[in-house]
């Protein structure tokens, strides 16, 4: 996966995966058992990325920082049900470790 190098490549990735959240909403909505699947963590998910945007497009985001993404919890515990996982978690390596040259 591509390692962003600045702020604006950051902030594309946390749009992705915005946008990777609501495919994922659109895909399920008419399959009861597939939405019982995603309902544990799509809506929390789906919140915590839009404020981390918010946050990054208004100037309210730094990084690096010392803890992980507020979303973090909710990848390590449902992970295994995330299509987008890998998305996520290199959100989180930028935000955790800053930007590479």
């Amino acid at each position: 996966m591509h390692q962003p190098k600045t702020m604006d490549e950051l902030i594309d990735l946390v749009h992705q995966a915005v946008y990777e959240v609501d495919e994922l909403r659109a895909c399920v909505e008419d399959d009861p058992e597939e939405m019982e699947r995603y309902l544990p963590f799509i809506d929390q998910l789906d919140v915590q990325l839009r404020k981390l945007f918010d946050d990054m497009t208004a100037g309210r985001y730094t990084c690096p920082a010392q803890t992980d993404l507020d979303f973090m919890p909710l990848v390590q515990k449902w992970g295994r049900d995330i299509p987008f996982k890998p998305l996520l978690l290199a959100i989180n390596q930028v935000h955790r470790n800053g930007f590479r040259a």
